[in-house]
């Protein structure tokens, strides 16, 4: 049986994207297939789910995104070493793309953000509301979210790149 996408889907970058028999993407899941994006067997992608960055993302057979799940296959460098967001020219950002690997079995909570570089072991079950920055174990239980400053932000690159930007399109 071939995968169900629905109609209100929107994937860009069809091209590097490859799903397995017996999986299903919601409306109102936005995927950027970015490098490239392998989604097994047996996947739900709930709605309002989206995978954005522009890196490679592989999720394996039996494995779910609850709604609105984030996956971030790319980012712009918060520390200061570049300006930020994709409508600033490539040259003056420092945009760092990684893979994201789900293994099979993987359940993953509602609203959960998994962050650039990360690999999910398998049958690993995330919590909602869990963002993922580093890699899990397999067979293992997560949950609990944390937030804490860790260290300042440098303006000076940032402020400089700024002002040569604007300078160059004479603004």
């Amino acid at each position: 049986m071939k995968a169900k996408i629905y109609e209100q889907a929107k994937i860009i970058n069809k091209e590097n994207l490859t799903v397995g028999d017996y999986s299903q993407i919601d409306d109102f899941v936005f995927l950027n297939a970015g490098e490239k994006t392998v989604i097994g067997k047996f996947v739900h992608i709930a709605s309002f789910c989206s995978v954005i960055g522009g890196g490679e993302f592989v999720m394996e057979d039996f494995s779910g995104l609850s709604a609105g799940c984030r996956i971030v296959t790319g980012s712009d460098d918060f520390l200061g070493g570049g300006l930020t967001n994709p409508t600033v020219p490539s040259k003056y950002t420092n945009v760092k793309k990684s893979k994201i690997h789900i293994g099979k079995h993987v359940i993953i909570g509602t609203n959960v953000t998994i962050l650039p570089g990360v690999t999910i072991g398998e049958g690993a079950a995330v919590g909602a509301g869990v963002i993922v920055r580093k890699d899990l174990e397999p067979w293992t239980i997560y949950a609990g979210v944390d937030c804490k400053a860790i260290k300042k932000r440098p303006s000076d690159k940032i402020l400089s790149f700024e002002k040569e930007l604007l300078a160059e399109i004479g603004l």
